[in-house]
């Protein structure tokens, strides 16, 4: 048994401590969750509808569907024009928004306390009484394509979708969220709306809201609206990926090389999570991290090279990004697998892991001055815990991680047989040698 399968199946019960006294939830009879965080010493609430539909569950004919229904809710309803909808939270000095992901779409706003009525009226509305107009759908069409057009032209964003297309290959993780120009141009009013009534369901929206609130009067403002969707079973599906070693070579007339290097990763809820945010803090988490300061800051090599781990119900990678000229990309490249290889097998030095675990600690206290911060983690707590995570049990669990534990993960990932490189810019090609291309060559 793999180091990683025997850490699977353990359950870190001293996370799961009870729920904080700020913390709420209620459950309405159709499915609809309610999730509160109350912080009294704050002016502001934000609070949002998640919808746990996303990208991957969507077809291949499909795909865009969920990002383009995002866009759409925001262009009218029965009572309120898209004007009345903007004009309406301008007046009163808030945020409304949106956006998708790949298992999940959030529509969110962020007000002063006192205006939180108002916030949920105008999220009740958008989100069930939109009105799908043939001429918005026309209109909106026209503003994806451009969004589409947009990060295409954007080599730096564009890279990472290339990436999900070509390691997840035909699973719809891989999907692009805003979906091919293709597919939003065939969209129509009843595929949209059979799209929405079908994924859009009760016991999929969970309704999180944390700042100066009291719980039982969210629980009734929002059970007057969202607790008469009529409650239903439908089941849903979802297939683990496996995430494909390989390399992909995307040409294109540009002043630099970008690239993704990937590795399988773990997935959102693993017990090795912790181990696993130290790792990428150590690798390219940061201005202090292996990545930035050998290839930018001691070699020049790169404006912009980070790691991020992205991380799904069942699944998740660990990928670095680079972006350099093409006469250095082997010297790049070589420099990543060089810290592959070093976390495997060097000790660590100058304090790292203590540093590490201080800057993940510092990021999450940081993050919870701010009401859409919290009210994001009661959300994500929900979707992919199922329960409340305090403070205290997150700072444990980064404390709680040690240097063998890191490194025993490291050896797990960085493994060649996993990695998936994608290139996109002034590459031929002839630097992988074909079909016979080894990654050792980058290893000497």
């Amino acid at each position: 048994m793999s180091f990683i399968e025997t850490h699977r199946k353990l359950v870190f019960n001293p996370l799961l401590v009870p729920d904080s006294p700020r913390y709420e939830k209620t459950v309405l009879s159709n499915g609809v969750k309610i999730i509160t965080e109350a912080i009294p010493y704050l002016k502001s609430v934000s609070i949002g509808v998640w919808v746990t539909t996303g990208s991957r569950d969507e077809q291949p004919h499909e795909n865009g569907l969920s990002h383009f229904i995002e866009h759409l809710l925001f262009k009218g309803t029965e009572r309120r024009t898209a004007f009345d909808i903007a004009k309406e939270i301008d007046s009163v000095g808030g945020t409304l928004n949106a956006f998708t992901g790949r298992e999940y779409t959030c529509f969110y706003a962020k007000v002063i306390d006192k205006h939180l009525p108002l916030a949920i009226d105008l999220l009740s509305d958008i989100f069930l009484h939109s009105l799908m107009d043939e001429k918005d759908i026309e209109r909106e069409r026209m503003v994806i394509l451009q969004e589409i057009k947009m990060v295409e032209d954007t080599p730096d964003d564009y890279v990472h979708d290339l990436f999900n297309r070509i390691c997840w290959g035909e699973h719809p993780l891989g999907f692009p969220i805003c979906g091919t120009a293709e597919r939003v141009e065939s969209f129509h009013r009843e595929q949209i709306e059979q799209f929405f009534r079908t994924h859009y369901q009760p016991d999929r929206i969970i309704i999180c809201a944390a700042g100066n609130l009291y719980h039982q009067e969210v629980v009734d403002l929002i059970e007057a609206t969202f607790g008469q969707i009529p409650k239903t079973n439908r089941p849903r599906e979802r297939k683990k990926p496996l995430s494909i070693s390989t390399i992909h070579i995307s040409q294109r007339d540009l002043e630099q090389v970008h690239f993704c290097l990937g590795t399988q990763g773990l997935s959102y809820n693993h017990s090795l999570r912790f181990a696993s945010y130290i790792l990428n803090t150590i690798l390219g988490g940061g201005m202090s991290s292996r990545l930035f300061q050998e290839i930018r800051e001691n070699r020049g090599l790169a404006y912009s090279v980070y790691s991020y781990l992205p991380t799904y119900i069942d699944t998740g990678l660990c990928v670095v990004y680079a972006g350099t000229d093409q006469r250095s990309f082997n010297e790049v490249l070589h420099l990543i697998l060089k810290e592959f290889h070093r976390l495997k097998e060097e000790p660590f030095k100058n304090g790292e892991l203590e540093i590490a675990k201080a800057q993940l600690k510092g990021n999450l206290l940081l993050s919870l001055e701010s009401s859409d911060n919290l009210m994001t983690r009661l959300a994500k707590n929900e979707i992919y815990f199922e329960t409340y995570l305090t403070v205290e049990s997150i700072l444990k669990g980064i404390d709680e991680v040690n240097e063998e534990m890191v490194k025993n993960l490291a050896c797990h990932l960085f493994d060649e047989k996993y990695f998936c490189l994608t290139v996109l810019g002034p590459m031929d090609g002839g630097e992988f040698n074909g079909p016979s291309y080894s990654w050792s060559q980058w290893n000497r």
